[in-house]
């Protein structure tokens, strides 16, 4: 008897949710445990845009404080990276500049949007060999961190259409050889998808 209830309980749990959305929800409670990476991030506004915008990604050229040395421009390629796959008109800068300068190349490409972003924080903490002979602090070890800023513009009326701030970490699972950096590229998409009104899923 008790094996039949076991039984039916299981096929009424299988009927209720499948595969996929099972190890999406293990993926997201091991996250939110920290033993994967996580990101959350905090949007001003809940606007939405066309898909056929035109967006132009542009980083600012400030260096965020502490240990970590991010590529100079690393958050406009990951935004990119981010953006191209629901955005078929995007165009990156090729380098940090400022947010007069962006938003006039913007404007000369023709873009709707500038999508302007800086890494406001980074923390480089140490996850493996190299970097212990680099730092040989204890407290140094850990989970790699970071912070970045986003502001999306309207090019034809310089209004602020929204702002967001992604902060991100390691899991434990995965810090080894990571940096701050590794940490950009599921949450920016994820913004990406919140412009035109997606799930996370």
């Amino acid at each position: 008897m008790r094996s039949l209830v076991l039984l039916l309980a299981v096929l009424a749990l299988g009927g209720c949710m499948n595969v996929s959305d099972m190890a999406e929800g293990t993926r997201y409670h091991m996250s939110d445990a920290g033993l994967l990476d996580h990101s959350d991030s905090r949007r001003v506004n809940n606007f939405r845009i066309q898909p056929d915008s035109f967006i132009y990604i542009a980083q600012g050229a400030f260096a965020p404080p502490g240990s970590a040395y991010p590529r100079p421009n690393v958050v406009a390629e990951e935004a990119f990276n981010g953006f191209i796959e629901y955005f078929p008109m995007v165009r990156r800068a090729r380098a940090p500049e400022g947010l007069d300068t962006a938003m006039g190349e913007a404007r000369a490409a023709g873009a709707h949007y500038l999508l302007y972003t800086r890494f406001a924080k980074a923390d480089d903490r140490i996850g493996n060999s190299d970097e212990w002979l680099d730092q040989e602090h204890v407290d140094r070890l850990g989970i790699d961190n970071g912070v970045i800023q986003i502001m999306l513009i309207e090019t034809s009326t310089q209004y602020l259409i929204d702002t967001a701030r992604i902060k991100s970490r390691g899991g434990l699972l995965t810090f080894h050889d990571n940096k701050p950096e590794d940490l950009l590229g599921p949450p920016l998409e994820q913004y990406a998808r919140s412009l035109l009104g997606l799930s996370d899923q």
